[in-house]
């Protein structure tokens, strides 16, 4: 094995320093939406466009040069990235193997971004800024230079890359038998996609392409499919929520938008779901156990459980007065059963009701307020250091217990971190939104007047919002919207539009009784 891996930078940075640099009077979709997020990032105090610095460093980055000693060499193994079909910064590669008595090992491994992404400098710099990649329509504002979060830092099909491996025992019932972490050279086998892999491993498709080509990696698959729905199994009777929201894309013809189609799970996304949740846990009991402090993923008891009860008396169905996770996932689990078309509705509305998760400060010693929704007390964010800064933030933590170094940050730093993080995902978050918002304003700009059915997804002094089927997105109620709740299914009639603001205005109208 070689002391060094070495990858060379093709072409440094070419357009992203002209994002956002759009001509007068765009001419077509694609453009009207980049412009409109260019300035939404900066409404929101997003930086849309690297710094000088950042693309001056990237220029220096002739050569990448990683130190390989004493790292394991697992190459050899059937591993396999599975992400959505037009993703190229590959942060993850997972694959598992039998063990006795009905134990299953799992290792996930993650693109070593420290290596190349130096603390302080000026690339990390903008990267602690904006905190996270934004995706938008048209655009992907990516946290690091796409010549290394598409390249460099991303475990790239048929590369040797260095990453920070989480590997996990489970026992045969799906629980975490012991983990432990390790810096490893690995090697992307197969570059898969959400879809076609999930329609396989269902038997609703033939094999896709890539996985016959390396040996073994059909049946590790499976292999790992089938410890994801052990895990998924478990979680379940633990109380984690089976939610299933649309998440709309916009789909373009040419440069036009055509339409917003939805986003749905399927085996392949849950297999990846799982594998995550397990490593994130993984990492947090990790730091915990070399008494590291850690940024950990929170969502505390829901906001709204009052709404929730009195959602689940909707259908019939009594919940505890206080919190209960168990009772709620088995409510959510029986109206899936009675009513799949109507489930991601359900859950979308308990999604507002629960409310946002956050980034907290945990301390070694202390009790994390654990994640809600994922039935988890130890969770934390380390499986996407190429999108999220908090994962590049826990991987120097898991590098520094590794190697037993001191930690990379004061305490200070981390909680201030944390907040940020927080704040700048919410700014990202809004960012994004507009711009779904936008593109459906684009769908819908020749339908003033229409009616369509909807239900109610916000409801508070801020105003009413209402979530309409087709196409799937979001407007507020300004006219008629006094008594309604999250939850409630209502009509209501398209009045106004504004592309450039997002905004999408309806009328509940008022039914009149007959005199």
């Amino acid at each position: 094995m070689t002391n060094l891996m070495t990858a060379t930078v093709p072409n440094a940075e070419k357009t992203l320093g002209k994002i956002g640099k759009y001509s007068q009077g765009p001419a077509n979709d694609r453009e009207i939406l980049a412009g409109i997020a260019h300035r939404a990032m900066i409404e929101r105090g997003l930086e849309p466009d690297f710094p000088p610095n950042a693309l001056q460093q990237l220029l220096a980055i002739q050569e990448a040069a990683v130190a390989t000693i004493d790292l394991k060499d697992l190459r050899d193994r059937p591993w396999a990235s599975i992400d959505n079909d037009d993703s190229l910064d590959l942060d993850q590669i997972t694959v598992a193997e039998s063990l006795e008595n009905g134990r299953m090992r799992v290792l996930v491994a993650i693109a070593d971004v420290d290596a190349l992404v130096q603390r302080d400098s000026a690339i990390d710099g903008h990267a602690a800024r904006n905190t996270t990649s934004v995706y938008t329509p048209s655009l992907v504002f990516p946290m690091l230079p796409t010549a290394l979060s598409t390249n460099l830092t991303s475990l790239n099909e048929d590369q040797d890359r260095v990453a920070v491996v989480t590997d996990m025992v489970f026992e045969a019932d799906g629980s975490l038998a012991y983990s432990e972490h390790y810096r490893a050279l690995v090697r992307n086998r197969a570059k898969l996609a959400y879809r076609s892999l999930g329609a396989w491993l269902a038997g609703e498709s033939s094999i896709p392409d890539q996985i016959p080509k390396v040996p073994g990696l059909a049946t590790n698959l499976r292999l790992q499919d089938g410890v994801a729905q052990r895990l998924v199994g478990l979680r379940q009777t633990r109380g984690a929520l089976s939610l299933e929201t649309i998440e709309p894309r916009a789909i373009f013809k040419g440069d036009s938008i055509a339409g917003l189609e939805p986003d749905w799970k399927n085996r392949a996304t849950q297999l990846i779901e799982e594998f995550m949740v397990a490593a994130n846990g993984a990492s947090a009991t990790y730091l915990a156990s070399r008494k590291f402090p850690s940024i950990r993923r929170v969502l505390r008891s829901p906001e709204r459980w009052e709404r929730i009860v009195a959602l689940a008396g909707g259908f019939n169905e009594r919940l505890p007065e206080k919190p209960d996770v168990v009772a709620l996932e088995a409510f959510l689990e029986r109206r899936r059963k009675a009513a799949p078309d109507q489930f991601p509705d359900l859950s979308l509305a308990v999604v507002k009701l629960i409310g946002r998760g956050e980034y907290d400060l945990d301390l070694p010693g202390g009790v994390p307020p654990g994640h809600f929704a994922l039935a988890v007390r130890d969770y934390t964010h380390s499986t996407a250091p190429n999108r999220r800064f908090p994962d590049l933030l826990t991987q120097r933590l898991l590098k520094a217990a590794i190697s037993g170094a001191t930690l990379p940050y004061t305490i200070s730093e981390l909680g201030e971190l944390a907040k940020r993080c927080t704040d700048r995902e919410d700014d990202a978050t809004k960012v994004e939104r507009h711009l779904r918002k936008s593109a459906a304003a684009l769908l819908l700009s020749g339908r003033i007047g229409e009616s369509f059915d909807a239900i109610v997804t916000g409801a508070s002094n801020k105003g009413t919002w209402v979530r309409i089927f087709q196409p799937p997105t979001e407007g507020r109620v300004d006219i008629g919207f006094q008594g309604l709740d999250v939850g409630d299914r209502v009509q209501v009639k398209l009045l106004h539009i504004d592309v450039e603001r997002g905004f999408i205005d309806f009328e509940r109208p008022i039914i009149k009784s007959a005199p």
